[in-house]
């Protein structure tokens, strides 16, 4: 176990949005962020993409080896151009999760990575957190926490991630450390770009609504709306989590609807799901800071300010880097992980106690050592 001692570490994340690998350096000891460092994206090809989209859904005993070799490839080729790293955070690709069924299932090999970089990789972060009841995700919060105290945040802040599907976390800074009781809450709102990424693709050949042009020229059907938020997912109490395809059917809601009118929609469908997730938080925040991938659709978030009491802004706007905030949030677990800090508590992921996750492997070593 590592003492408390501040080092760089590099963290990697391959989202549900299968547009590539984000990889960044930050400076931690697993509780303060002092710095951050060099960061870099590689895209997944056209082709490496339809390998990957043809894996998601798959679980443990079904062929998703090519999947496997192209994530490994991928992380390999990116992470091994950094320099400086005490240890790495690698989370994987996640091809399906199901919290209350099956678990969860992230393919990539720690300890191959491990070997091919020469440095210590921890992995493997959801498991542990399901093995004690918890949900597996959000695993960002703790991360979140270090960030709210970076900025010098002193009331409630939130943290909202719109990737293929959106998290939020509600963040008390004011708290001795984030798995103290009141500290976070923290919990996956609904769909966010995935199923408008999925029109999109589907109807016009292109992979998201670029600046949210299509959206824009559309008009939210109302109808399709209301029978979106009656989805019994929104009445339950967080923490709760879903699955990138776990709202698969809201395409058919906008069936008929034309390419404009059925992007409003779907736009607006991820808008009211934040909505509905922001009445669960124990007190408003003072801003809502968003990250992720629909902080560049100016039409989901000029929904989002419209509706919400108090500002809603890109991270960019206190320092933050929206694009690597995921890669840099694993670059921070790695490390408490490795001084067996915990990654994840009830407030987090429903988890019966606070948790610390994850896998170290070492290089020149067979055997796995638990975090």
């Amino acid at each position: 176990m590592l003492k408390a001692e501040r080092m760089w570490a590099l963290g990697a994340m391959s989202g549900t949005s299968l547009d590539g690998v984000d990889a960044a350096m930050v400076e931690t000891d697993g509780e303060v962020i002092f710095g951050f460092g060099d960061s870099t994206y590689r895209p997944y090809s056209a082709q490496e993409q339809g390998v990957l989209g043809r894996a998601l859904g798959k679980w443990p005993g079904e062929n998703v080896s090519e999947a496997l070799r192209i994530v490994q490839t991928a992380h390999e080729d990116v992470l091994s151009g950094f320099d400086g790293a005490a240890l790495v955070g690698f989370h994987g690709q996640t091809l399906a999760h199901e919290p209350r069924g099956r678990g969860t299932y992230q393919i990539g090999d720690g300890a191959a990575l491990a070997e091919a970089l020469g440095i210590p990789v921890v992995w493997d972060f959801r498991s542990a957190d399901m093995e004690l009841g918890g949900e597996g995700a959000p695993l960002a919060p703790f991360f979140h926490f270090a960030c709210a105290r970076w900025i010098g945040a002193e009331a409630p802040v939130a943290f909202l991630n719109l990737g293929g599907v959106g998290n939020l976390t509600w963040v008390d800074p004011s708290r001795r450390a984030p798995e103290s009781d009141g500290a976070l809450l923290a919990f996956d709102t609904g769909p966010a770009n995935a199923p408008i990424n999925d029109l999109m693709m589907a109807r016009c050949g292109q992979p998201y609504d670029k600046g949210g042009a299509v959206a824009r020229k559309g008009t939210v059907a109302q109808g399709a709306l209301e029978l979106f938020l009656a989805e019994p997912y929104f009445m339950r109490m967080p923490p709760k989590s879903l699955d990138r395809d776990a709202f698969k059917d809201m395409i058919g809601l906008v069936g008929e609807l034309s390419d404009a009118d059925a992007a409003a929609t779907l736009t607006g469908m991820s808008a009211a799901a934040v909505l509905q997730a922001m009445e669960h938080c124990p007190s408003p925040p003072e801003r809502l800071l968003v990250t992720g991938g629909g902080r560049h659709n100016p039409v989901l978030m000029e929904m989002l300010r419209v509706s919400l009491d108090f500002p809603v802004e890109p991270v960019e706007s206190v320092g933050l880097d929206g694009d690597m905030l995921e890669a840099q949030a694993f670059a921070h677990l790695a490390v408490r992980v490795a001084r067996g800090l915990p990654t994840s508590c009830p407030g987090t992921t429903g988890v019966r106690a606070a948790v610390s996750g994850g896998t170290i492997s070492r290089p020149q070593q067979s055997k796995r050592i638990a975090g």
